[in-house]
């Protein structure tokens, strides 16, 4: 049994402890820099065991139901998750047991109960990897998949379900003759790669040829279409994949964001692909200015970037959807106040809720009369009419694009403001 191995188990079970017990995003806990004493490759197992376990947790809990008489505390259910995950998915019995039960049995608390461990992952790992695939695809919580089902309907949230459980492929965007990492170029333009490991050692990646960003995430600026020396507001900047896109247009930009930390990652990803841009931290609703154009992606639920997120629909509960629906209307409001007249202004979030989007501009072009939604601007390659909606945006989601990979779950608008 590997020490390492053990000790990517442990933090993997610790995080899961952190996002079902209190609430916390995985990118929360990273950030505080909760595996910073692992090693790279330890690290990586890590997250990788949280994200697969939180994926399968719907058909972890179901084998497990079989073997308990109740449920164990958190961490110790989570030791039994995570374990139940891995030898589901082939790992050696016998590394995954004696590992879980070393973690369980080394806890002051939960000690007495390493026994239950081995016996109940011994049973899994006799039958488990035979039942696993024949369960149906994890469902999302209620509290998310019922708004979904209104929205969207019961065979697409099950389509959208198959796409998260699956997971996404990595994604970039090259900059003008950069050197491409290799992989796919998908109708977009976006370059897509599968099972890419070490983003870091990818060819080009040190050389600031192209930055991480998922496909969809790269269509609000293609929908924005900018164009040299025009001066851009990229509201909400962070983490800045937007940003470089607009920069490598040749654009003059202002990113703005509330967060000095995540504003760090776009200024070293400038420096990294030597573009630049004019970083400022601060409060959409208190920046003032005059743009050319604006792009808007608005604080949201960020529920259609579960497929690389699946910890979103258990450390958070919906209690604070309405506070984020006031807050974008008062960002859109107040960035049209930013927009010359002339201009135009890409809204966008990446959420799966009508109420973040569709609504969101039907109820604009109700109080602004001079905005006009741009369903033309929408004609960017590789966007399928039929993502058209009814107000003249752009809805993309999850369960689109399944023969390539998929794509997050986003919505765009392009609104031209009368001279």
């Amino acid at each position: 049994m590997s020490d390492s191995a053990t000790a990517a188990r442990r933090s993997a079970i610790y995080l899961l402890d952190q996002i079902l017990g209190e609430g916390r995003l995985l990118s929360e806990c990273l950030n505080a820099g909760i595996l910073d004493k692992l090693g790279p490759e330890d690290r990586a197992r890590a997250q990788r065991l949280v994200l697969e376990t939180l994926r399968g947790l719907e058909r972890a809990d179901r084998l497990l139901a079989n073997h308990l008489k109740r449920t164990p505390a958190l961490t110790v259910h989570n030791a039994l998750r995570v374990g139940t995950v891995e030898l589901c998915q082939g790992e050696a019995a016998h590394g995954v047991v004696n590992s879980m039960v070393e973690i369980v049995g080394r806890s002051r608390k939960h000690g007495r109960l390493k026994g239950l461990v081995n016996a109940v992952l011994r049973k899994v790992a006799a039958e488990g990897p035979e039942a696993w695939p024949r369960m149906r695809v994890p469902r999302l919580p209620d509290w998310l998949r019922q708004p979904l089902v209104m929205a969207w309907g019961t065979g697409a949230v099950n389509a959208m379900e198959q796409a998260h459980f699956t997971g996404a492929p990595l994604d970039v965007t090259v900059k003008p003759g950069g050197q491409s990492p290799g992989g796919e170029t998908i109708p977009t333009g976006t370059v897509r790669l599968q099972n890419a490991g070490q983003v870091s050692a990818l060819p080009g990646f040190k050389g600031g040829d192209w930055w991480v960003q998922d496909a969809a995430a790269a269509v609000p600026v293609r929908v924005l279409a900018p164009k040299a020396n025009e001066v851009i507001l990229d509201l909400c900047a962070a983490p800045g994949g937007k940003t470089l896109q607009l920069a490598a247009a040749g654009a003059d930009v202002t990113a703005l964001d509330v967060s000095e930390i995540r504003l760090e990652r776009v200024r070293q990803n400038l420096v990294r692909t030597g573009l630049s841009a004019n970083v400022i931290t601060g409060d959409a609703l208190d920046h003032h200015g005059q743009y050319d154009a604006i792009l808007l992606d608005a604080p949201c639920s960020a529920t259609g970037t579960i497929r690389r997120h699946p910890d979103l629909p258990y450390a958070k509960d919906g209690s604070e959807f309405d506070a984020l629906f006031d807050l974008q209307t008062r960002m859109l409001d107040h960035a049209w106040t930013l927009l010359k007249p002339g201009g135009r202004l890409v809204y966008c979030t990446c959420s799966l809720l009508p109420d973040e989007g569709e609504v969101q501009i039907e109820e604009a072009l109700e109080r602004h009369a001079d905005m006009q939604v741009d369903s033309d601007a929408l004609n960017v390659p590789g966007v399928d009419p039929k993502w058209i909606t009814a107000e003249g945006g752009l809805r993309l989601r999850p369960d689109y694009w399944t023969d390539l990979g998929g794509m997050d779950g986003f919505y765009i608008a392009c609104l031209n403001k009368s001279v």
